[in-house]
């Protein structure tokens, strides 16, 4: 696992409270790039076009969520347990039982989401799926006076779930969706600095806040960047997990490569440059479709201010919105190699009008 992932992975960032992983990202940025940060808490890292290039310039931009998902503070009851919301979409069944890291004024704080234990439910409650307003969060408050001396209404957790390296380049991690689509924005960047950009057009690797709740980030950067193309990633289901269908997810393995999607939103000569890019580079891929909106960012930018040509790259995941989300590393190597040869396949006469 590179060294930059580790500590992206590490910091803790759920929407609207991405300052630590976002810091991490325009530090690494700024090693190569003029690295910035909007208010909207979303860090860019912008590189100029290949030397010598004729202007007016273009501009192009690559697109990875930082947030994750999380939960938030709504009410401290008198005996000091928290209760909570969602930041994002959690199936409730996952949290039962999970450690959390509250992000908090002082500091991170530790805790764990409980329920009533199995030995104390009603034959009628062993029936009844979990919900999240059935369950609390425990910091060992004795009472609410004590619990507010630690926390505030509005204070946000994540599971306590750092990365693990498992066999065959497997990654497990809390935030590969999508911790690694920023990683994966910045790297293809990297990658076009070291060949020298791209001749008359600008590259601008965007780390996207609040994907989870809002597509804030890429509503904001989509907007005030006006790019003249843009490359979004993210990830998507790894279909080689048990109980998927592949008749209608499509077959996207660990270890096949990036996942290149087609769909009534996204631009058809950057999906065919992608794939040209990937078919030169020998990079494999597999190909998704998309009847309506994907889900992600892309859904955003495309539609910024007149329109943006936008594509869509994937790296497959498995046990999405889970503490245990987990990834080939060779997938995300791929997935930036294949953005950044398809970056350098633009040049200053490349139009995208759809005829």
């Amino acid at each position: 696992m590179p060294a930059f992932l580790a500590e992206l992975l590490h910091a803790r960032g759920p929407s609207g409270n991405e300052a630590a992983p976002a810091a991490v990202w325009a530090k690494a940025a700024s090693e190569f790039s003029s690295a910035s940060v909007d208010v909207v808490g979303t860090p860019s890292a912008a590189l100029a076009p290949r030397e010598g290039s004729p202007a007016p310039h273009r501009r192009l931009m690559i697109m990875g969520h930082i947030d994750e998902i999380g939960l938030i503070v709504t009410h401290v009851d008198d005996e000091g347990f928290l209760w909570f919301r969602e930041v994002g979409g959690w199936d409730a069944q996952i949290l039962v039982g999970q450690r959390v890291r509250l992000i908090t004024v002082g500091g991170e704080l530790p805790g764990a989401i409980g329920k009533k234990p199995i030995h104390l439910l009603r034959d009628e409650e062993r029936k009844k799926v979990a919900e999240v307003r059935d369950l609390h969060i425990d910091i060992g408050a004795s009472s609410r006076e004590q619990a507010l001396e630690m926390v505030r209404i509005g204070d946000v957790a994540v599971l306590d779930a750092d990365p693990v390296e498992l066999p065959n380049g497997r990654l497990l991690s809390r935030a590969l969706d999508n911790r690694l689509g920023s990683f994966v924005a910045l790297e293809a960047a990297r990658m076009v600095a070291q060949a020298g950009g791209v001749p008359g057009w600008e590259t601008v690797a965007v780390a996207a806040a609040q994907e989870e709740t809002t597509f804030g980030g890429s509503r904001t950067s989509s907007f005030s960047l006006a790019p003249d193309a843009a490359i979004v990633i993210d990830v998507t289901h790894a279909t080689d997990a048990p109980g998927i269908d592949v008749k209608e997810a499509g077959k996207h393995e660990l270890g096949s490569g990036p996942v290149i999607t087609r769909g009534t939103t996204l631009h058809p000569k950057l999906f065919d440059l992608l794939c040209e890019a990937g078919d030169a580079e020998k990079i494999a891929y597999t190909v998704d479709a998309f009847g309506r909106n994907t889900g992600t960012d892309a859904d955003a930018v495309h539609l910024s201010r007149g329109g943006v040509p936008t594509a869509l790259v994937s790296i497959p995941l498995r046990y999405m919105h889970s503490p245990v989300e987990m990834v080939d590393l060779a997938d995300v190597t791929a997935t930036a190699a294949l953005i950044a040869a398809g970056a350098l396949k633009l040049d200053p006469q490349t139009q995208f009008a759809r005829w």
